[in-house]
């Protein structure tokens, strides 16, 4: 058997064993969907009506409103489901870091990247079932996307690649912390960051210095390609950031993760 014909069995392996928890463990799925479903509908009920009147102004068109609101603000509730899970894995990997499993598998004769493949892969999966019941609540309170199949099926690639770069970014986050209770901390950042982006209000009300950021910040693109593949906007070069940002996120998480993992458990 070939290296990489090896390397896949193994990744398959770890994957069966990363579904088998999510199957046994239904609760952490809901968790997923569950967080940003709570958040659409506090932001669509609570603050939408006010949040809308000024998004009309902001945005450049229309008086603004509930209905409108709910239009802008699906991508960015989107984004924080995929960050959720990317925190979600970050603990997952400290759980078998604490409790000896990954020690286990330095010893056994399996491909070094597979164990984390499989909670990459596995988590991926996870966030798109979670991402469907967000899109399902959120079209039963009034999101009504222009999207084609030629749309959605960009949609469900850029949503996958998102997903693969935060989750072996906060791959490698849970494995260089020493405790769970670490690990569920650090990746918190991810979930706060489509606040400090074009997520729930545009960058042009924000404050010079945060406005800045907002702009040079990831999920930004990362917003405004989903928000223009569901609602039919202009792109511009945000599909290009967004690639460009997933591929370079994604690499350094992995080799990060893979440096982690083959240090001298020792240190």
């Amino acid at each position: 058997m070939s290296s990489l014909s090896h390397s896949v069995s193994d990744s398959t392996t770890m994957l069966r064993r990363n579904l088998l928890h999510m199957v046994r463990y239904p609760s952490v799925t809901l968790l997923v969907a569950g967080m940003p479903i709570i958040f659409l509908l506090l932001f669509v009920y609570v603050f939408g009506g006010t949040l809308g009147a000024g998004l009309g102004g902001a945005a450049g068109g229309g008086s603004g409103g509930r209905a409108e609101y709910v239009e802008y603000v699906v991508p960015g509730i989107l984004m924080m489901g995929i960050a959720g899970s990317a925190q979600g894995t970050a603990i997952s990997i400290a759980m078998d870091m604490t409790e000896g499993i990954i020690a286990r598998f330095r010893t056994m004769a399996i491909a070094r990247a597979s164990v984390m493949t499989g909670h990459v892969i596995g988590s991926v999966l996870q966030t798109l079932l979670g991402l469907v019941a967000v899109v399902g609540v959120a079209l039963l309170v009034g999101f009504r996307p222009t999207t084609g199949p030629t749309e959605w099926l960009a949609l469900l690639g850029v949503l996958t690649l998102i997903a693969l770069a935060l989750t072996w970014l906060s791959t490698a986050l849970g494995m260089v912390t020493k405790t769970v209770e670490a690990a569920s901390n650090l990746p918190m950042p991810l979930i706060l960051l489509p606040f400090l982006g074009s997520g729930f209000v545009p960058t042009d009300s924000m404050p010079s210095g945060l406005r800045w950021f907002a702009e040079y910040q990831p999920f930004t693109p990362f917003i405004e390609t989903i928000r223009s593949l569901l609602l039919g906007t202009p792109i511009g070069s945000s599909a290009v950031q967004t690639v460009a940002w997933c591929v370079g996120i994604s690499l350094l998480g992995y080799l990060w993760a893979l440096k982690l993992y083959n240090r001298d458990p020792a240190h």
